[in-house]
């Protein structure tokens, strides 16, 4: 069964065919402004598969309401929300369309085939410009009564500050360049990382706070779900060292509040840039299991 997935980011869609074991005909190309130059890029990139496909899988930002075949909420592509979306991408492909939220996706590939594999109790957390992620339960995705499972980011951490402002790598550049007196995006989170390893105070206070946050954070979803694994995703996931400074914090919290009965599961992910991919595609194949 061969699936075309997308993805779509606020920066990029993504896409590639899923043929049950490898992601093929992988490309993207920038995200449009309007609907209309939306659909007209999808169908080009679907003109262009020399394949026979079963349907069409999306991973999109919002919540998505698959009863109501719309995205709600908000994200950095506007135009998508407020219709039926299912419908018209179903039109513009004659082919079946299931869409799901980029963060549950990502989640879903890691559960069914990533580093999750075989666990059901997961929390799955993307660190991007903001916070995302997704809740498992015996092994089934959870979205809570009004679809906002997972949706970590939101969580107050400090000084008012949300999870997303204040425990990403992203932001934590963001606020680097504050300080500095530079451009907003003068410099990646990864330049940084790279100036505290330089010895430079500033990037070294901004990177132990970007730490800080991001342990209390999964200290919080560790002990309100209370999940067997913590799946790491998003680009800041591939730093080296990161589980272990991580592990390193965390273990002093849970000995400052006296807990001792176990040490947090915490792993990256496995399929890095193609989760949300592969795990559109195994909404799609589920969704026809079950239908």
């Amino acid at each position: 069964m061969e699936i075309l997935a997308f993805d779509f980011g606020g920066s990029a869609v993504k896409y590639g065919v899923w043929n049950g074991q490898e992601m093929t005909d992988k490309g993207q190309f920038k995200t449009p402004k309007t609907w209309d130059e939306m659909k007209a890029s999808l169908i080009a990139v679907f003109e262009g598969i020399n394949q026979k496909l079963a349907g069409v899988a999306l991973s999109a930002p919002g919540v998505v309401d698959v009863e109501k075949q719309m995205i709600n909420g908000i994200s950095a592509i506007p135009y998508i929300h407020g219709f039926n979306i299912f419908k018209e991408l179903e039109e513009l492909f004659n082919l079946p369309v299931t869409i799901e939220n980029d963060a549950n996706c990502a989640g879903m590939a890691e559960i069914y085939e990533g580093a999750a594999k075989g666990k059901q109790e997961v929390a799955f957390v993307v660190i991007g410009t903001g916070i995302g992620g997704a809740i498992f339960r015996k092994g089934e995705i959870v979205k809570g009564a009004h679809l906002y499972g997972g949706e970590f980011g939101l969580m107050y951490l400090s000084g008012g500050q949300t999870f997303s402002k204040l425990g990403t790598a992203v932001q934590m550049a963001w606020r680097y360049c504050k300080r500095k007196g530079l451009e907003k995006e003068a410099f990646s989170g990864e330049d940084v990382f790279a100036l505290a390893e330089s010895g430079d105070e500033v990037a070294i206070e901004e990177v132990n706070n970007f730490y800080e946050y991001l342990t209390q954070g999964l200290f919080s979803i560790q002990f309100s779900l209370d999940p067997e694994m913590i799946v790491l995703g998003g680009g800041v996931s591939a730093k080296k060292g990161l589980l272990e400074e991580i592990n390193r914090r965390m273990k002093e919290k849970l000995a400052y509040f006296e807990l001792n009965d176990f040490i947090p599961q915490l792993v990256t992910c496995k399929y890095k840039n193609d989760a949300n991919l592969i795990g559109a595609a195994a909404n799609f194949v589920t969704i026809q299991k079950n239908s």
